[in-house]
């Protein structure tokens, strides 16, 4: 009986290079599952998305990468463009991985390549962004160029902190930015400190900051756009409802949507997944709904 087949890509960088310690042992177990691995180590960014377009993943059984989100994201969009879309496993290894949180994969890496081999598949939503895709999160505005902008030793020894900490040190400079958001659940125009599309539940580590009874599979992305605060006191009131998910209507807009636009006279930058998104005046985000098979825990797991 012929071996099923895997292309197997991973960041060596990512979180404290913990994949280097359980390669050998990861690779095993696929191995013992009765794939045949092809590994690819990612040497610079991009490099998984290229991986991915330029290998003929209809010839795989099965794709798996391991690093951050930013490593799966690149995975998923190059999977994106590909006409035949192989299922995709994922061995998390980066600093937060707030989208295998949402979808219950192990932290331990060997755990969850015994979920890839041993899991059940999962019809997972993804987002396009104009010509771009995203697996759980586009944003703009305070804090989201903190992740891509946060350098990788710095994020191997704090962690999730490392976001925090440096957003912190940022809040002297906190700006809005006018723009027009249209939606069929609605259209507001206004000056925002922040606002985040998501399909996780959990965002920079902080679980339920995204509301409650979140779907990964069910069309719908939730919204969270912040006003521009008075003063400093409304800023902290602002962080403060958010973190404890305490909807204050005054300071916020939330609501699920399928489809969304931006609008603004100035270029604004956006952050996918964690990484750098460009600089746009017009954004179009659209949730494809059950676009790509992830593997995950099976009720046995």
């Amino acid at each position: 009986m012929e071996n099923k087949k895997m292309l197997f890509i991973y960041n060596p960088r990512a979180g404290k290079a913990k994949i280097k310690s359980n390669l050998l042992d990861i690779i095993d177990i696929f191995t013992k599952a009765g794939y045949e691995v092809t590994a690819y180590p990612t040497q610079a960014k991009g490099d998984g998305q290229r991986a991915v377009r330029e290998r003929k993943t209809e010839y795989y059984d099965l794709v798996v990468c391991s690093g951050g989100d930013g490593t799966l994201d690149e995975v998923v969009s190059g999977m994106m463009q590909c006409e035949k879309k192989t299922a995709i496993g994922y061995v998390p290894a980066g600093s937060t991985n707030d989208f295998a949180n949402s979808l219950k994969i192990p932290k331990n890496m060997l755990s969850a390549a015994q979920v890839i081999v041993g899991g059940n598949t999962f019809g997972c939503d993804i987002g396009t962004f104009n010509d771009d895709f995203f697996v759980y999160i586009a944003a703009f505005g305070v804090f989201t160029d903190v992740s891509y902008e946060t350098r990788q030793d710095i994020k191997n020894v704090l962690g999730h902190m490392a976001y925090i900490l440096e957003g912190m040190r940022r809040l002297s400079a906190v700006r809005a930015y006018k723009m027009k958001v249209e939606s069929e659940e609605l259209t507001v125009e206004g000056e925002f400190l922040f606002g985040m599309i998501t399909n996780s539940v959990s965002v920079g580590g902080f679980k339920r900051i995204t509301g409650k009874y979140v779907q990964l599979d069910d069309g719908e992305f939730e919204v969270t756009l912040i006003k521009k605060p008075s003063n400093a006191m409304e800023l902290n009131l602002i962080m403060a409802s958010l973190i404890n998910r305490n909807i204050n209507t005054d300071c916020m807009y939330c609501f699920r949507t399928a489809s969304l636009r931006f609008t603004s006279e100035d270029e604004i930058a956006w952050t996918l997944d964690g990484e750098f998104g460009g600089k746009h005046t017009c954004v179009d985000i659209s949730n494809q709904k059950q676009a790509l098979d992830i593997r995950v825990p099976g009720r046995e797991n």
